[in-house]
């Protein structure tokens, strides 16, 4: 019988199981979404428990849906959401209470003292990274300085800390019965204590954070045998280990420097290959490391998030009722020719790259009594668009590659009007794999690699094929005139928050 590859996807709202044959194509798949916990405004959590028991959950119903058993699974691979920070005793294997999700803002003060001496790039030079509450050193204080019972046992080497994909693994690999305790590179180097350059563990960092050495996990590649599986799969090696949209990345066949992926969700998230160097930037993006697959050199990357994507379409509907469901937005945008000239820039809570600025906060400009619904729903689509197109500015000044083309995958790229609208502001091709779960299978990839089911990336890219593409089809005049309108659109955001 055709083996296959298994591939936990740990999101930040649910947890699948997808199991993919060689070709990539997805033989079986189960989902379960888990509780946010919001216990005060700025603050977000998940219960690692509940997120453990719903990862047996969908590898038991998707192996039973598909009639495959654990001989059948050749290798497993796991993406995860990034700088969500768990701490949990290796004796109990009990959490000290609820993981820290990335989006939390509780460790402000910790990043802002920090920041006094040298400002937020104190550290860029080494981590690749502004001190930003985004990541998961200052949460792991946090909680050892809130927690004095996970400061004791810490300080007694009994605890270990993880992201989820460190969580999965401990778990899968026999928990206090032996649990592996490693993370990869990529999910390494969204700590804040990682040095990019060496990556190990930096004890400067430490320090400065008061985190004792005991509790981090080993820092390993994103392509090899970690161990094997003891619960719900017997005896399956784990092979693969990358955050979230490193996966997406891999996934999308980015192997060479100066391809690029803009993943469409809640927010957007584009990696640009920069290869065996890391490029610091001076932008306002983020350097992190890309992947490292077993003993070949790690591939970095230069990254832009952008806070509110798909979040404005929600926030369309639920709050004003403008669409009955998120995708009605294409066809009332499609109602209207252009924009009218109104721009929506959607800082709900400051920008993200390039600019960085808390102190922003949305705005709609240029509203005139011609306007209607279709106009703000057009306007919210290119909002998108055009916080793609000041991210890639800044990655082709940083890494002075000009790029080619885009590849794109998310929620958001079924959106065909806005997908032509990124190509014609880009100015480049847009490019929609045929399989869009390109963060399972980027996880799955590695794996399969670090066990032979694959034999190299000459492989992965045979297996890559185009579902569409859009090219560019605006005069340059109208994109520079638009463009030049969204910059100016954008500094009406700034200092509200005074």
């Amino acid at each position: 019988m055709a083996k296959f590859i298994g591939a936990i996807d740990q999101g930040t709202t649910s947890t699948r199981f997808i199991v993919f044959d060689s070709l990539g194509n997805i033989v079986a798949v189960d989902q379960k979404e888990h509780k946010q916990y919001y216990p005060a405004p700025g603050l977000v959590e998940h219960d690692a428990l509940e997120i453990w028991s719903n990862t047996k959950e969908v590898i038991t119903n998707a192996m039973r849906k598909s009639g495959l058993l654990s001989e059948d699974i050749t290798a497993l691979g796991i993406t995860n959401q990034r700088e969500t920070t768990l701490l949990w005793n290796k004796n109990t294997g009990q959490p000290y209470g609820h993981a820290i999700v990335w989006q939390d803002t509780r460790t402000n003060e910790i990043c802002t003292t920090l920041a006094q001496k040298d400002g937020i790039d104190r550290f860029r030079e080494k981590t690749g990274l502004p001190l930003a509450n985004y990541f998961s050193g200052p949460k792991i204080q946090w909680i050892l300085d809130n927690n004095p019972e996970a400061r004791k046992d810490a300080e007694k080497g009994s605890v270990l800390f993880g992201n989820m994909d460190s969580w999965l693994i401990w778990n899968l690999t026999g928990g206090v019965q032996g649990g592996i305790h490693v993370t990869d590179v990529t999910n390494a180097s969204r700590t804040l204590l990682m040095n990019i350059h060496t990556l190990q563990w930096d004890a400067e960092m430490l320090n400065l954070l008061h985190i004792p050495t005991s509790l981090l996990p080993r820092i390993v590649s994103s392509s090899e045998v970690y161990g094997y599986t003891h619960n719900t799969l017997t005896h399956v090696p784990i092979a693969g280990d990358l955050g979230d949209q490193q996966a997406a990345l891999f996934g999308q066949g980015c192997y060479r420097a100066g391809d690029a992926k803009n993943t469409y969700g809640t927010g957007c998230f584009m990696l640009m290959n920069t290869g065996e160097k890391p490029v610091i930037s001076q932008n306002g993006l983020l350097t992190t490391v890309g992947y490292k697959i077993g003993t070949n050199p790690a591939i970095y990357c230069l990254e832009g998030s952008i806070a509110i994507a798909g979040a404005l379409v929600q926030w369309l509907r639920d709050n004003f009722q403008l669409i009955d469901k998120s995708s009605d937005i294409e066809p009332l945008a499609r109602t209207v020719a252009d924009n009218g000239d109104v721009f929506v820039v959607p800082a709900f809570s400051g920008l993200f790259a390039p600019y960085w600025r808390s102190d922003a906060r949305g705005v709609i400009v240029g509203l005139t009594r011609f306007i209607n619904k279709g106009h703000l729903a057009r306007a919210a689509l290119e909002s998108t668009a055009f916080q793609t197109r000041e991210v890639i500015d800044a990655m082709e000044i940083d890494s002075k590659v000009k790029l080619v083309s885009l590849k794109v995958d998310g929620g958001m790229v079924i959106n065909e009007l806005l997908m032509q609208f990124q190509s014609d502001i880009l100015n480049v091709p847009v490019v929609r794999p045929r399989i869009t779960e390109t963060t399972a299978l980027g996880a799955a990839y590695a794996a399969g690699l670090a066990t032979g089911y694959w034999r190299n990336t000459d492989d992965l890219l045979a297996n890559w094929q185009k579902d569409k593409e859009w090219l560019p089809n605006m005069d340059e005049d109208r994109r520079k005139n638009q463009y030049a309108k969204w910059k100016k659109a954008v500094t009406r955001t700034f200092d509200w928050v005074e």
